[in-house]
């Protein structure tokens, strides 16, 4: 009992520390929206300048990717056993780097098809705000960063609400029904900043990463995927968005 007691414990404090914190926030943030009316008038943006001065904002883009990857550490650090890598046990490894990036490539194609619909059916019913998925001025590491910022997401995201947490529930006893929806669920609750629709798309994709990753107990392909998935959309913003009108 007093095992499970600390387990329980360590996991509400991870995500209290992370995604967990991010979802009570995101909850917030779309009642605060909300309130200022209806959500198709409104605009949520990707990867904001975060100092007028180019330099600067480097430091902090790469401060704050940086920084984001802290709970990444923590949580592999729990998840370390004597004699037992972390990297290992959720699948966080490049021992089969063509199985994964072809599952990451299938799961990004799908994944991306059914965002767009979402998105698109949520600007319909007036449900979800215009997103901008990258508001960077042009400077010469605007594309670096992106990528890094990407890769971020998709590391963090992945490591902790589907290695981490599939872990952890397991030990509690968990069923897989209930291990994947939780996920999913949480999942969802951070993106809702950006609107109702994404918040069930991203629900839905937990639903599709939590299955694939109790089968194959291995969490690069879903780094992979969101990886790919978000940098197409934040380069390809930040290369073709202004050019064609989208986000004004």
């Amino acid at each position: 009992m007093a095992v499970r007691r600390r387990l329980r414990f360590e996991v509400l404090i991870v995500l209290g520390l992370s995604l967990g914190q991010s979802g009570v926030y995101a909850v917030v943030n779309l009642l605060e929206k909300l309130s200022r009316g209806p959500l198709d008038g409104q605009v949520t943006t990707l990867n904001p300048p975060l100092d007028e001065s180019p330099y600067f904002d480097l430091t902090y883009q790469l401060l704050n990717i940086f920084f984001a990857l802290m709970p990444v550490a923590l949580v592999l650090y729990l998840l370390a056993e004597p004699g037992r890598s972390p990297f290992r046990r959720i699948g966080f490894t490049f021992s089969r780097p063509g199985r994964d990036l072809l599952l990451g490539l299938g799961l990004a194609a799908v994944i991306g098809v059914g965002t767009l619909g979402v998105y698109a059916a949520g600007r319909a019913l007036g449900v979800t705000t215009a997103v901008v998925p990258a508001a960077l001025d042009s400077y010469w590491w605007t594309i670096p960063v992106l990528v890094l910022s990407a890769i971020r997401h998709g590391v963090v995201e992945e490591v902790i609400i589907v290695g981490y947490l599939f872990t952890r529930l397991r030990q509690l006893g968990w069923s897989a029904p209930a291990i994947i929806v939780t996920s999913a669920l949480i999942r969802g609750s951070y993106h809702l900043y950006q609107g109702i629709g994404p918040g069930i798309g991203n629900f839905l994709m937990g639903l599709l990463f939590g299955a694939v990753y109790w089968k194959t107990r291995r969490v690069m392909p879903l780094v992979a995927a969101h990886a790919i998935l978000d940098t197409a959309g934040f380069v390809g913003f930040a290369l073709f968005g202004p050019a064609i009108g989208i986000g004004d």
